[in-house]
């Protein structure tokens, strides 16, 4: 019989997609007054995978990951999209997003994104929201699933992903010193 005990702590990370940089800093101020320090950012990339936002955000678009510095209890995730959810209304125009906002986490096992919508890889959490395992940590790397978006079968995600494992095992052992 296995013993239940509490899940590991998770670096909480939001993706971002925006066409221009005044929404995705606004954006940043709101997530640091929620959820704390930003410890790391990832480079501007172009966002080219899918033409879903254009009509909502405008174009070009852009990804930009924010990773923060407190660790987060992984069944808060739900609570975090309604809040970025929140977020993405207050910086709307005219009923259309300019910004939006993934949250998800990590654990050295694993990728896990939020999200509103159901389908058949995503476990329900409460109020409305998704879990999905995006990516799994296999053989030393992030691998895909079926229903992994493309964007995050990129290597350039993937590589910044490894990092960001790297950071969460720094910050973990931070918090035990």
């Amino acid at each position: 019989m296995g013993i239940p005990k509490p899940p590991e702590k998770a670096i909480l990370f939001v993706g971002t997609l925006f066409s221009k940089n005044e929404y995705y800093f606004q954006a940043i101020q709101s997530l640091g007054k929620f959820f704390g320090e930003v410890i790391m950012e990832s480079p501007l990339i172009k966002w080219d995978f899918s033409d879903y936002y254009k009509e909502e955000i405008g174009e070009p678009i852009y990804r930009r990951f924010i990773f923060l510095k407190n660790l987060i209890e992984q069944e808060n995730l739900s609570d975090i999209k309604l809040t970025t959810n929140d977020i993405e209304k207050s910086l709307s125009s005219d009923g259309k997003r300019n910004i939006n906002l993934d949250p998800g986490y990590l654990t050295p096992a694993k990728i896990v994104l939020a999200s509103t919508k159901d389908y058949s890889h995503r476990i329900y959490l409460k109020d409305g929201i998704y879990g999905e395992v995006t990516l799994i940590f296999r053989q030393g790397r992030f691998v895909p699933h079926i229903n992994t978006y493309r964007d995050f079968q990129d290597e350039r995600y993937l590589r910044l992903l490894m990092i960001a494992r790297k950071l969460l095992f720094l910050l973990k052992k931070q918090s035990i010193s």
